[in-house]
């Protein structure tokens, strides 16, 4: 019912950005790759054309069929986008001669053009490529430019159609949202209505019709996304959901006692079933992360499967699948090479014989947050950190034991109740503790010991996708080294990674 704008994908890193920013402006948006072009309908207001790593001059270049799209929708090329549109139509385009990489400044800019409307002289803006266009067609118009690149942005005359070398969806673009509202509501025509509240609304409509009288069945595991997907199917559904709960023995101290709880409190049917032994006993002598993520997957789904086999007559399985999820699935090269397994299990529907259900798929992971806050969620759910789902299995370094768990369930536990203490945990996207398979010496008392290192972690985020070391005070980092040492048999060392990624993951496993 929304209107959309349709994102063209040509493999850049930044195009779920440019989504989110789309949607951070209430407006519906959809990425494909630049070559399955849906079929566009009246709901479809404009086109963005996202950037590559490749050159519009590679023998292998991307080259979208933008016949049915050109002159008929607004259309704004970013980066390689504009390139090709300046190549493609009679333009130019080169190896840059000198750096266009980082931060640049615009030093014109066509105060009547609606693209560039407000927008300043000398704003910065942020470059990210080594061509550049040294000529554009006859009907081309320049509308802003730095002092290094002429050919900064331009439109093509009597068209709705744009181009930028800049991207306006990173934050090192000021006025990037500027740009991006101008082209969407003065340009495309959007009327700005995909709301948390219209999300919700739709959704639980949506799951009355699709699942009428039908029993659901969810996995549940105390994360944002699971517990949103959760109360949304309860509110369409109500008694024919019902959720599973697995204590995998692998969960944060205390954790699947306190989540049972604070879902009772929602009203949630929820199963709660203790199998840490089943998960402990197959994990033994397991150190490859890989080989540790399959058999945490294949002991959830026959324990999955024994308990949803003890409700009669369910239909379909529910799942916390979100946008990056879908859109790994349908990238411009097909998913992406395995860095680590998926943390949606696998399996499930074709072992169980059942249906699938999916009510967040369209949505990145904040606007499930604000979803779940449009719904009444409990701040405290929604604001939890990203956990993963093979749990400290995998910030278990190494093999699995009752005692590692322990250790590591102690350190996670001082530290981010620390962190919640000292007002901290909600700076943070996410945080947790790494036990590594490394001893050191150390001095307590008079005696010697030889004993375990712990690496504290913290990133700053906006969704996963890149993050930063959090700058956590040196006063907190002493305060939580001190009381782990002191409280936690079998830790003398505490460390602190300062990664970011990329180069690394915010898991180390």
């Amino acid at each position: 019912m929304h209107e959309k704008i349709l994102i063209l994908d040509f493999g850049s890193q930044y195009t779920q950005l440019i989504a989110r920013r789309v949607r951070e402006l209430n407006i519906y948006c959809e990425i494909h790759p630049f070559n399955k072009i849906p079929q566009l309908d009246s709901k479809f207001k404009g086109v963005i054309l996202s950037g590559s790593p490749f050159s519009v001059r590679d023998k292998n270049a991307p080259i979208p069929d933008l016949t049915m799209i050109k002159k008929s929708f607004p259309l704004l090329g970013v980066c390689y986008g504009a390139q090709f549109l300046a190549h493609n139509y009679g333009g130019e385009v080169l190896p840059s001669e000198h750096r266009e990489y980082g931060r640049a400044r615009l030093s014109y800019i066509d105060k009547n053009d609606k693209l560039m409307k407000g927008f300043e002289l000398d704003s910065q803006v942020w470059m990210s490529h080594g061509d550049t266009i040294t000529k554009i067609p006859e009907n081309y118009q320049i509308i802003t430019s730095t002092n290094d690149v002429k050919f900064g942005g331009f439109k093509i005359a009597d068209e709705d159609t744009y181009g930028i070398q800049f991207h306006p969806e990173v934050y090192h673009t000021l006025q990037g949202k500027r740009l991006l509202e101008n082209f969407l509501v003065n340009i495309c025509g959007c009327t700005q209505d995909w709301t948390p509240f219209a999300f919700a609304d739709d959704t639980v409509q949506a799951l009355k019709d699709q699942l009428g009288e039908d029993k659901v069945v969810l996995g549940i595991s105390g994360g944002v996304d699971s517990s949103v997907a959760a109360v949304l199917l309860h509110k369409a559904i109500g008694k024919n959901l019902t959720c599973i709960f697995v204590d995998n023995g692998l969960l944060r101290k205390n954790e699947f006692e306190k989540v049972l709880e604070t879902y009772n409190d929602m009203g949630l049917n929820v199963i709660g079933v203790d199998a840490k032994e089943q998960f402990l006993s197959q994990l033994k002598d397991i150190s490859d992360p890989e080989g540790k993520r399959k058999v945490i997957g294949r002991v959830f789904i026959e324990i999955f499967d024994q308990e949803a086999h003890k409700i009669k007559d369910v239909k379909w399985l529910a799942q916390g699948t979100i946008y990056p999820d879908v859109i790994e699935s349908i990238s411009v090269n097909g998913p992406s090479a395995t860095i680590k397994s998926h943390h949606n299990v696998g399996g499930l529907p074709e072992k169980m014989n059942l249906k699938i259900v999916e009510p967040l798929k369209l949505l990145f992971k904040d606007e499930v947050r604000r979803v779940g806050a449009s719904i009444n969620i409990k701040s405290e759910l929604l604001q939890r950190h990203p956990f993963p789902g093979p749990g400290l299995a995998i910030r278990i370094l190494g093999d699995i034991t009752h005692e590692k768990v322990r250790i590591l369930q102690e350190v996670d536990d001082i530290y981010i109740e620390g962190m919640k203490k000292a007002g901290l945990y909600d700076k943070v996207w996410q945080a947790g503790a790494i036990l590594l398979p490394v001893q050191s010496v150390g001095v307590m008392g008079d005696e010697r010991t030889y004993e375990n290192a712990v690496a504290l972690r913290a990133v700053s985020s906006t969704d996963g996708m890149t993050a930063d070391w959090s700058h956590l005070p040196y006063e907190f980092l002493a305060d939580i080294s001190n009381k782990i040492i002191n409280k936690v048999k079998g830790i003398n060392r505490v460390v602190y990674d300062i990664s970011s990624k990329p180069p690394a993951t915010i898991e180390w496993e």
